[in-house]
């Protein structure tokens, strides 16, 4: 049985990172949108923004609620990312 959950432990930890990869990248387009670099109009640039907003706004959002108001800057996928670095670092040690 600890083949099991060692396994099902691993597969957390891959879509883990896999999450974080996802916040990193919807970090970065947000950036990239906000100075004009690539332009929403374009209908790949649109679709993937939109992708990448609808994964991870759910996980955002209740960060956002709890944060104060700090003045244009977001850093709720800072948070998400520490968080989600310190579940993954916990389930190594309580399984492995």
């Amino acid at each position: 049985m600890s083949a099991i959950v060692q396994s099902l432990a691993e597969v957390v930890i891959i879509a883990i990172d896999l999450y974080i990869w996802i916040l990193i990248a919807s970090a970065v387009l947000s950036w990239l949108i906000a100075f004009n670099v690539v332009n929403t109009r374009n209908q790949f640039v649109g679709t993937i923004a939109d992708f990448l907003w609808r994964i991870t706004e759910p996980a955002l959002r209740p960060i956002r609620r709890l944060m104060p108001n700090l003045g244009g800057i977001d850093i709720s996928p800072v948070i998400l990312i520490l968080l989600l670095i310190f579940l993954s670092r916990l389930i190594v040690r309580m399984v492995f």
